[in-house]
């Protein structure tokens, strides 16, 4: 039975270009419409993970990065969501912080699920030192926390497949950045992936394929080939098509795009 994974950054709920108002619901409606395996969400308002269940018939696993606040003040989810309503786009995930989510069609099992730190203070201060970098620009990484979440599932046929799915940071300046919290991400896929499970890396990775040594890393493992944008789903251990990132019209309403990504998806065979 052929196994839809997407991936999806959803630019919390906002079109390209902006119309002032949360189209969020309407993108996971959109996204879940065809009943995919697996979709991976990034830049969800933490306000919406109780409410993925409901749009997309689908269970969630969600996951908050960085809880709501006030500069540094934590602050109530449904305050960070009211205060985002006044200027959706620019204000973005500034109060009301960010999450990721996993939803998975509910015919497969998930045996297992954790979270992974991806730059946490520890792994930036000693791999800003490797590529670089000065103590601005450390200063800039560690602010916003990012995290991976990895799922261990059961598929209807009897396979297990192994996830991790994340959000790297945006470095434009340096590519290196975004690529070592891959690189982090894989090796934990590496240590989790049994022999013989099908493991899958997913989501908004910051990172252009032929920018990244990571990347490179896993084409020469035997994963699948990446496309040619930020965003991946890359596959080993079963046979995958090769990356199909939707057209604009799909995602076109009203002469505005369903946030500034497209969803990037495989199928695995």
């Amino acid at each position: 039975m052929p196994t839809l994974v997407r991936s999806w950054n959803l630019l919390h709920g906002n079109t390209a270009p902006p119309d002032g108002t949360s189209r969020l619901e309407e993108m996971v409606v959109l996204a879940s419409a065809d009943a995919p395996a697996l979709l991976c969400l990034q830049e969800v308002p933490p306000s919406a993970l109780p409410r993925l269940e409901e749009w997309s018939g689908m269970a969630c696993h969600g996951v908050v990065a960085r809880a709501p606040s006030l500069g540094p003040l934590p602050i109530p989810v449904a305050l960070g969501a009211r205060l985002t309503r006044l200027d959706p786009a620019r204000l973005r995930s500034l109060f009301s912080g960010q999450a990721n989510a996993v939803l998975v069609r509910r015919d497969i099992a998930v045996l297992d699920r954790e979270t992974l730190p991806l730059n946490p203070p520890d792994f930036v201060r000693a791999t800003a030192a490797l590529i670089g970098l000065d103590r601005l620009a450390v200063l800039a990484w560690a602010k916003e926390p990012r995290v991976a979440q990895a799922l261990r599932l059961r598929l209807p046929d009897g396979r297990a497949l192994c996830l991790v799915h994340l959000h790297a940071t945006s470095f434009p300046s340096n590519p290196a950045v975004p690529d070592a919290e891959v690189a982090r991400a894989v090796a934990r896929l590496r240590a989790l992936a049994a022999p013989g499970e099908i493991a899958v890396l997913a989501g908004d990775l910051n990172v252009p394929a032929g920018a990244s040594a990571a990347l490179a890393a896993l084409a020469a493992a035997g994963f699948s080939a990446p496309g040619g944008w930020i965003d991946h789903v890359l596959v080993r251990g079963a046979a995958a098509s090769a990356p199909l990132a939707w057209e604009a019209d799909r995602r076109t309403r009203a002469g505005r795009l369903l946030s500034d990504h497209a969803p990037v998806e495989v199928t695995i065979a």
